[in-house]
């Protein structure tokens, strides 16, 4: 599984890149609506905020849980690290979606795993060619956070890597039934209880599923379930479902950790973008 794991430090310089051309703005600047301890700073153990229908309202700046310490795939070798940005922290799912599973029992098709071996040994990813990283990888990238904004009918994620966006129509439309191929899909919601079901289709199969890069196809449909269960905490559960690459629907878990007092940065990747040049 890690045999070419040395393709894939183009993505830990594109987002080094990205990250260190970033500028602050309106950083650690209050907002009223964050309940506080009594010393000021956000309780992020305080009930979830409700909207005016009554359901949780997930809006908020949101990053993904870090890995703990004996969890990442990487093992202890030595990476380009900048501040916050540690690929040996990331999710394991962010590198490897089939990670619970031992290599020979993967529900791989012969087909996807060719193509999985050839983007194991090309250094040029989608990412490193200033293309969007796309869902799932984007939902579980522990460096770069998305800015949910919730609203009656509409639920729109702003990603800081790329600077692309989604649109989550939550007014009973269906998907559309001949999309045209996209890298961030079409998605559609509903609640069901206190958790908001997204449902994705109308992918290109030009993007990857994670960072080791497994294939995706154009039959690719995703589900991903938020469950905000605090103010600071929202469980986000991903099925990834790809019938012409995968022998089953593959579902993970990560935790999403609010970042109280913030917004997303503006983040271009063709803005002074020097890595390709360097990888082999």
């Amino acid at each position: 599984m890690l045999e070419g794991l040395g393709c894939h430090i183009g993505l830990f310089f594109v987002f080094a890149l990205l990250s260190i051309c970033a500028h602050a703005q309106w950083l650690n600047y209050p907002d009223r609506g964050t309940p506080r301890t009594h010393d000021g700073r956000p309780n992020l153990a305080a009930p979830a905020r409700r909207a005016s229908d009554r359901k949780p309202d997930l809006s908020g700046v949101w990053q993904t849980e870090l890995s703990p310490p004996g969890e990442s795939l990487l093992g202890n070798e030595s990476y380009f690290v900048v501040p916050g940005d540690d690929p040996r922290t990331f999710s394991k799912y962010f590198w490897n979606i089939l990670a619970d599973f031992k290599p020979a029992e993967a529900p791989i098709r012969p087909e996807a795993a060719e193509l999985f071996r050839k983007n194991e040994t090309s250094a040029i990813t989608p990412v490193s060619s200033c293309l969007p990283l796309s869902i799932p990888g984007v939902d579980m990238l522990g460096y770069a956070p998305f800015k949910m904004i919730q609203t009656r009918g509409l639920t729109v994620i702003l990603y800081e890597l790329d600077n692309t966006h989604r649109q989550i129509y939550t007014d009973g439309r269906k998907l559309p039934a001949d999309p045209n191929p996209s890298w961030m899909g079409y998605s559609v919601g509903h609640w069901e209880g206190d958790t908001l079901v997204v449902d994705s289709a109308g992918f290109n199969d030009k993007a990857r599923l994670d960072g080791f890069g497994h294939p995706r196809s154009e039959a690719l449909r995703l589900q991903e379930r938020f469950h905000r269960r605090d103010f600071g905490h929202m469980d986000l559960q991903v099925t990834v479902d790809d019938p012409k690459m995968y022998l089953k629907p593959i579902t993970v878990k990560v935790t999403e950790v609010l970042v109280p007092d913030s917004d997303v940065l503006e983040s271009f990747c063709n803005e002074n973008e020097k890595d390709r040049a360097h990888l082999k």
